[in-house]
């Protein structure tokens, strides 16, 4: 856990470290996944009141980040990729992201309340203990399942969303969340395949430091055949259509593909391109999902016109 004696000496911080606090690349994920839920939703929902809850949840998804950048500062010193986070640079102090992680903890949730409904603002607010507890403080550092088990918290936004608009939760936002959830181990253990040494380094039980690259590989490969049928299945239902269909089926072709390809590669082969395969794997990824939601966008913008759906 983070030293708050060891990082709570830090210069004055300036608006963009606080920006890269909440973690925005992060949050335009949340941000994108939940206006989809509330849009694609068979409720239609004022545009002010689309527009501030869509502004809460993201504050609730940038305290989330604050919370975990707070807690994970310790580990964050270590590893390359997050040296130059505003906590373990010495840019924003420990205590500092706390209490401001709590402080839009708080807003964002009472906000939605007022803005949307009840049942959306205690959702947010189990996402943010989820992320911040559950698997900050508890499943990173103790099981290579962190990120499978952990990567529920960001596979809610979409199921917020639609509550915003609904008020509780269906099929299609249950297979929204899956589709978040089966994506998010082959996502991130593409990225630990190159990364490796920082997690080992920082202590952190992924599974390629706890049962190494082949293992992973294998995993890989085997989440990625199980989402297809997920993304597939989610445009069967009352959301979906030739569009999004098409897309799901082409993403998917592509997506299998690649595990393959990575399944099959020596650790040797590997190493000498550079984790050429891996990381392009990796890029895919973030292709797969924005598309997936995009083409469910695309088919709700549709719908009025009797284009979109089936």
């Amino acid at each position: 856990m983070t030293d708050l004696t060891a990082l709570d000496q830090s210069p004055e911080a300036e608006f963009g470290d606080y920006v890269a606090l909440l973690k925005p690349r992060v949050m335009s994920l949340v941000v994108f996944t939940a206006l989809v839920g509330l849009l694609v939703a068979p409720v239609q929902v004022h545009p002010l009141v689309a527009f501030t809850s869509i502004l809460f949840i993201a504050l609730g998804g940038g305290a989330s980040g604050a919370l975990n950048m707070w807690y994970d500062a310790d580990i964050d010193r270590v590893m390359k990729r997050t040296q130059g986070r505003p906590v373990p640079a010495g840019k924003i102090a420990a205590g500092d992201a706390l209490g401001l992680g709590l402080v839009l903890s708080g807003i964002s949730v009472v906000m939605l309340g007022l803005a949307a409904n009840w049942f959306a603002a205690g959702f947010l607010a189990f996402t943010i203990f989820f992320y911040a507890v559950v698997y900050t403080m508890w499943l990173k550092r103790s099981t290579p399942q962190n990120i499978v088990i952990g990567g529920a918290a960001g596979a809610f936004p979409p199921m917020i969303g639609w509550a915003v608009a609904t008020g509780g939760i269906s099929a299609e936002s249950v297979l929204m969340f899956a589709l978040i959830f089966m994506w998010t181990p082959p996502h991130f253990w593409a990225l630990a395949l190159f990364m490796k040494e920082d997690y080992s380094n920082a202590g952190v039980p992924m599974l390629t430091v706890t049962h190494g690259r082949k293992i992973t590989r294998e995993h890989i490969y085997g989440y990625t055949l199980a989402l297809a049928p997920v993304a597939i299945g989610l445009g069967l239902t009352s959301i979906g259509g030739p569009i999004y269909m098409l897309a799901a089926v082409l993403l998917n072709a592509g997506f299998i593909r690649g595990a393959w390809r990575i399944r099959a590669r020596s650790e040797e082969v590997a190493i000498a391109d550079g984790y050429a395969a891996e990381k392009a794997f990796f890029r895919f990824s973030l292709a797969y999902l924005f598309l997936h939601f995009g083409a469910l966008l695309a088919e709700a913008a549709l719908r009025p016109y009797g284009l979109g759906g089936w």
